[in-house]
């Protein structure tokens, strides 16, 4: 099966992106063909600032390698790198309905809120259908938020199929794990938008003060208190091992501990955790070389199969004479 994924360089990674999305790509690569790029061209409605998305463009490719995509089992790439999946995007254009975009929660949720809504913005779901069509993907990891453009993506192969033949291949969404929400230091979910994130590559003693500062509740120490329900333990959880995490659970069930005790645990696992991560992307921005080299293989590779697939769609819709 091909599985392939974006993901944004709005921001530097956070432990939400890691263990909400990351980790199942890296999960996935063993044993799938896995396409994963960055996905610039999308930053381009958020970002107007061009030494800045080339920076965290750059930072996201390290990261990801430094975290364990294997450019020996999986494609990584700019998205810009692929023209071919601006061509598509166009040709998918020609025929998406209006309605079909307005209806989309990302445009309508922005129009709520006040925010300028862009042409990019109100079309991202066509190019996010490039993005998948092109590569002839077979899964698509999303979060719940992201499953409608799935479907956007397979209303319009589905169109262009039924009026010039079957050229596209119909991709399904595989929902990424709902229990990898990961909480943010105000206990919400951890997101950029809410900032309250604690960054995967950030400085430790920065790191450390973001979570010796998470929200707690009010509870004297002696209570007995719900692992389950808390968001200190849900970190912990994500880090720690089987014992590990059997002895934490124990410690909130009897009470008598402070919420301090907790925060030094979760900051000592995360160190131990990402410590790995974080030896290998320092050689790796050490070798800016390898980075290029695994870049331009990749765009090399997603190139040839976006080529292919575009040379099908232009034979069918007529662009291009049939060879």
């Amino acid at each position: 099966m091909r599985v392939l994924s974006g993901i944004q360089p709005t921001g530097r990674f956070h432990w939400g992106n890691y263990f909400g999305a990351i980790r199942q790509y890296i999960d996935l690569q063993q044993e799938h063909d896995g396409y994963y790029f960055i996905a610039n061209l999308h930053a381009l409605t958020t970002i107007r600032d061009s030494a800045q998305l080339q920076q965290l463009t750059r930072d996201a490719a390290i990261d990801l390698l430094a975290l364990g995509l294997d450019p020996e089992k999986a494609t990584l790439f700019i998205q810009s790198d692929v023209p071919e999946v601006s061509q598509l995007t166009w040709i998918l254009m020609t025929g998406t309905p209006m309605g079909l975009l307005e209806r989309c929660h990302a445009y309508k949720e922005k129009k709520a809120r006040g925010v300028p809504a862009d042409a990019g913005l109100f079309t991202y779901p066509v190019l996010m259908s490039a993005d998948i069509l092109a590569y002839d993907a077979n899964w698509v990891p999303v979060g719940q938020d992201q499953v409608q453009h799935i479907e956007v993506c397979r209303d319009l192969a589905t169109s262009f199929n039924h009026h010039f033949g079957e050229a596209f291949v119909l991709p399904e969404a595989r929902v990424l794990d709902e229990a990898a929400k990961v909480p943010g230091t105000d206990g919400e979910k951890m997101s950029k938008s809410y900032d309250n994130i604690i960054g995967l590559f950030e400085d430790e003693k920065a790191s450390r003060k973001k979570i010796m500062r998470i929200q707690t509740d009010s509870r004297p120490m002696e209570d007995p208190k719900d692992p389950e329900t808390d968001h200190l333990f849900q970190l912990f959880r994500l880090m720690a091992d089987g014992p590990a995490i059997e002895e934490m659970a124990a410690l909130y069930r009897q009470g008598g501990f402070g919420y301090g005790h907790v925060k030094k645990a979760v900051a000592e696992v995360a160190d131990a955790y990402f410590a790995d991560a974080r030896a290998r992307r320092a050689e790796f921005e050490n070798r800016p070389s390898t980075v290029d080299d695994i870049l331009n293989a990749g765009a090399a590779r997603a190139r040839e199969t976006a080529a292919a697939v575009l040379d099908r769609v232009e034979s069918a819709c007529g662009i291009k004479a049939p060879a």
